[in-house]
């Protein structure tokens, strides 16, 4: 699993955890439509950590609370 593929399954998970639309997740955070459908659709190869940030802002959370997740144990992915 990438970076990115990890990042698309926790945005996943939050939309439906807070019961929020992608659509108000990308106004709360201000990433534009193209670009998260990048991320989601695993066109994005890389995830900077100013997107990280701008995704916990959208849910409301810390950066830490976006990470705290099974995805992002380092073991699970391909680094390259």
């Amino acid at each position: 699993m990438t970076v990115n593929d990890a990042v698309a399954k926790r945005i996943a998970n939050l939309l439906k955890e807070k019961n929020m639309s992608q659509y108000r997740l990308e106004q709360n955070s201000g990433i534009l439509h193209g670009s998260m459908q990048c991320i989601m659709n695993g066109r994005n190869k890389t995830v900077t950590l100013s997107t990280i940030i701008l995704l916990a802002k959208g849910f409301d959370i810390s950066v830490a609370e976006f990470l705290n997740d099974d995805l992002f144990i380092p073991d699970n992915f391909d680094m390259e």
